[in-house]
């Protein structure tokens, strides 16, 4: 199989201006014909797969703020990804799922049935939840710490595949002359007993299509990074220069490596892309986003991700010192830098932080491809996570003029040739018996 050199997976936009643009579609995100429509050009587009954020919570901010974000709301990714299967043929579906406020039997099942569902094209995007208004949901009055988030995340991992080998990939004979449905010998009771969970197992779903669905994680802190390189086969990440993300690449790559891996981790750096027929074109439409965005709102997205209320400073003043949280470590980092090196007051920080504040590319479709071209030259990534300046009217423009610029440099397929979303990724899939190892 010939996998290209470039993965291309999207996202909606998260810039908090997006739904306000003109032309764009307001609830792109809750509106079921949006999405079917989004993922179907994605895969016209010979896009690698569709990510879907997600939390168990609505964030921890002013009404004043809350009532003006488009996140607010979404649907369940494990509802949606589905159904969306079932209008899609090749495009790699990955659903985010929390480790903490899941249990891994029931998600290892929803799971192994979207794999099942797609023909072999599940993803999971592992996270550990940040948001600390999810405790409040499930019974409890404190979020679980930060290391003892990772630890128990590490446990789920275990059990997860555990439970995906609970059946051979010839268990079952279907015999109808003798009455005999599957061998009992080619299964395997799980029977886990650790610190965080007892599942006796087996999993009553076949064994996944791809043995284990594409395992995804974000983490950049150290704990995420080492989960990460233990499991991961597709990592997110945020850096936001060259030398960062070669760093980044190169760390990971030799974690992974330290830890047994028998392949390379796929680095996918997220990216904001903003086309326009003309660097000045584009450079004004992003100015036109941000101008969208509510100053109270951005103050309010500061707080979260700082992990500390920032509303009794000088909002015109740098930013001070800010004691550690229980928010997530890698996000908070990132904002503090971009501070620093930048010497932001508060607001212009609050603004880029609600805007968008990661990767982005900003300009014509060969300026964008350009600089795609060249972070993966210069092994930096593998490729990237976009999110559109606006929907659907940012897809439609990438679509039509990034896509084939791509194709043109033979930097992105022009036909899909693996069975699977792993095959299209260039992962190989896990040896029988590979949990157990």
């Amino acid at each position: 199989m010939n996998t290209p050199p470039l993965i291309l997976l999207a996202m909606p936009s998260i810039h908090s201006g997006a739904w306000r643009y003109p032309g764009a579609h307001p609830g792109f995100q809750t509106d079921f014909e949006q999405m079917k429509w989004f993922a179907q050009t994605l895969e016209r587009a010979c896009f690698d797969g569709l990510f879907l954020p997600d939390t168990l919570a609505v964030r921890a901010a002013p009404m004043e703020a809350l009532m003006r974000g488009h996140s607010t709301v979404t649907l369940d990714p494990l509802t949606l990804l589905p159904a969306l299967a079932a209008l899609t043929q090749h495009l790699g579906l990955i659903a985010t799922a929390s480790t903490t406020y899941n249990e891994p039997y029931m998600l290892a099942r929803r799971l192994a049935s979207l794999d099942h569902i797609s023909a072999g094209r599940a993803g999971w995007n592992l996270v550990t939840s940040s948001n600390p208004n999810e405790a409040a949901n499930f019974g409890l009055e404190e979020h679980m710490e930060h290391s003892a988030r990772y630890h128990r995340a590490r446990e789920f991992c275990t059990v997860m595949d555990g439970l995906w080998e609970s059946w051979e990939e010839d268990a079952f004979c279907r015999d109808a002359q003798s009455g005999q449905y599957f061998q009992p010998s080619k299964m395997q009771v799980l029977n886990h007993q650790g610190e965080h969970f007892s599942v006796r197992g087996p999993l009553n779903v076949e064994r996944p299509v791809q043995t284990r669905p594409v395992i995804v994680q974000a983490g950049a802190s150290e704990a995420g990074r080492q989960i990460a390189a233990a499991t991961a086969e597709v990592i997110f990440t945020y850096q936001t220069d060259l030398p960062s993300a070669q760093a980044f690449y190169a760390d990971m790559q030799a974690r992974a490596k330290a830890a047994g891996r028998e392949q390379a981790l796929k680095i996918i750096p997220a990216v904001f892309v903003v086309l326009g027929d003309s660097l000045e074109q584009a450079q004004a439409k992003r100015r036109q986003l941000d101008e969208l965005v509510d100053e109270a709102s951005c103050l309010a997205t500061l707080s979260i991700a700082l992990g500390h209320d920032i509303s009794g400073y000088d909002h015109n003043g740098p930013l001070p010192e800010i004691p550690d949280s229980n928010a997530s470590k890698s996000g908070r980092e990132r904002v503090v830098q971009l501070a620093k090196t930048e010497n932001l007051s508060i607001l212009e920080l609050a603004r880029r932080i609600c805007g968008y504040q990661g990767l982005e590319m900003v300009g014509t479709a060969s300026m964008v491809v350009d600089q795609m071209q060249h972070w993966l030259e210069q092994s930096a990534a593998d490729g990237f996570n976009i999110m559109f300046s606006h929907l659907p009217g940012g897809v439609s423009e990438f679509a039509e003029q990034v896509v084939p610029e791509l194709q043109k440099r033979a930097l992105l397929r022009t036909r899909y040739e693996g069975r699977s979303f792993r095959e299209n990724l260039g992962l190989l899939k896990p040896a029988q018996g590979y949990s157990r190892r």
